[in-house]
Order: structure tokens, then C-alpha cells, then sequence
């Protein structure tokens, strides 16, 4: 079995310094692989994302990240992602990467994704030049979920990693005026199309931990305020 710990959402300032890192000294008695699925600072500064680093750098598991919208906020993404790259911390938007475990592979394809909403509610790329930009940029970042996940062709697991909701059902909770900002219906028909084992998201704090594609494919919130600890633990195989 290979074990994923995942977390997302944890919102990282200046005065959060050593906050996780007690729960964090273990993770490999517990898991083989940490996902982190965005929102990892709280208005996407070089100074939060410094605590990030100091917080999950050095562990004794791969650790594996995509970057949610507070971590673009403050449009220093490519800085950011560089920081926490350099600190062996691996950021993944429209890309892939293996993890061997005891002999298998385990793939992981990982992007922010964006909103725009799910089946019969959803936005369309129609009208004024902005609302087709918001559209057009949802597929985008889905067809970059594709391609990443077309990588992984030849490994025994699959894990879907976005910080933007690939379902509604993991949403139950937050107001539903909102989910077109939540998630994009796209990331999950391109989960549904590609296949995977285990799909991970953030973004809804407000949210449920469990949902499923239509599908079949399990979905895991794994926002901090919903899952209520330093990460939640999944197991792949037997």
C-alpha cells in the first residue's frame, strides 16, 4: 500500500513559524508521499512563503505541492514557486512527477485549476471579453490537468492534485452562490478521462472531506479547516 498524507489551505503567515513542523518531524512513520494542495500562504508574499519552506522542507517523505489563489494574490507565483522549489519542495501547475514506493510508482498530476462551476450551473465563454477570459482560463488549466496526467502512463497509482474543486459534492456546506468560484466541472471530466485513484483539492473551507467523480473516482477535500488536522492520510492498494 503507499500512503498519501495530504493538506491544503493551511495559510501560512510570519506568525505561524513553527506551527506544523512538531506534526510534520513523523510524517514518514505515516505516510510515503505529502501533498500540499495550495493556499500554502495567506496573501502570496516572499516572507509567508519563506515560513512554508521552513515548515515542510527537510522531512523525511517527497513532498509535492500546487499553489492555490491567496498564493497568487500577490502576483509573485514564479517566486514563489522557485522558494519552496529550491527547498525541495516540488510545485507542480500542468506538470507531473513519480514517487517510488517499495517498488511502485505512484504518479502525480498536479494543477491550481480555476472556477467556473459545474453541470447546469456553470459559466460559459459568452459575452464580454472578461467573462470569456474567466471560461476560457478554466480550460485552460483543466487541459493542462490532462496533458500532466497523459504523462503518467506507465505507473501503478494516479493522484490527481488541484487546489480549485473538481466536484460539487465536496463543497456541501459552503453557500451555494459560490461554487462557481469554488471549483470547474472541466477537472473532473478530465480526471474521469485520464483515470485516476485519488483526486485532492483545497479551496473550500467550509466544505466535506469525501465526494466521488461521476466516474467513480474518489475526491477528497483536504482543505485544513475541513479535514481539522496537519494532514489527512490515504491509503493506495493493499
Amino acid at each position: 500500500m503507499i500512503r498519501v498524507a495530504a493538506v491544503g489551505d493551511v495559510h501560512l503567515g510570519e506568525d505561524a513559524r513553527g506551527l506544523l513542523r512538531p506534526a510534520l518531524e513523523h510524517l514518514g512513520d505515516l505516510a510515503d508521499v505529502l501533498l500540499l494542495a495550495g493556499d500554502l500562504t495567506r496573501h502570496g508574499a516572499l516572507e509567508e512563503a519563506e515560513v512554508v519552506a521552513d515548515e515542510f522542507s527537510g522531512l523525511d517523505r517527497p513532498v509535492v505541492a500546487v499553489l492555490g489563489n491567496h498564493d497568487y494574490h500577490s502576483d509573485r507565483q514564479d517566486e514563489i514557486t522557485k522558494l519552496l522549489s529550491d527547498h525541495g519542495i516540488q510545485v507542480l501547475e500542468g506538470a507531473s512527477t513519480r514517487v517510488e514506493v517499495d517498488g511502485q510508482t505512484l504518479g502525480v498530476a498536479g494543477v491550481k485549476g480555476f472556477g467556473g462551476g459545474f453541470a447546469g450551473k456553470c459559466a460559459s465563454a459568452f459575452g464580454e471579453r472578461e467573462m470569456k477570459a474567466f471560461v476560457e482560463h478554466s480550460i485552460e488549466r483543466a487541459d493542462a490537468l490532462r496533458r500532466a496526467m497523459m504523462e503518467l502512463d506507465d505507473v501503478d497509482y494516479r493522484v490527481a492534485l488541484t487546489h480549485y474543486s473538481p466536484i460539487p459534492e465536496t463543497l456541501r456546506g459552503e453557500p451555494p452562490e459560490i461554487y462557481p468560484f469554488l471549483g470547474a466541472y472541466q477537472l473532473g471530466e478530465v480526471i474521469d478521462e485520464c483515470g485516476a485513484d485519488l483526486a485532492l483539492h483545497g479551496h473550500a473551507h467550509f466544505g466535506c472531506e469525501q465526494g466521488v467523480t461521476p466516474g467513480g473516482v474518489r475526491v477528497r477535500n483536504v482543505a485544513q479547516p475541513v479535514i481539522r488536522s496537519a494532514y489527512a492520510t490515504y491509503g493506495l492498494g493493499s
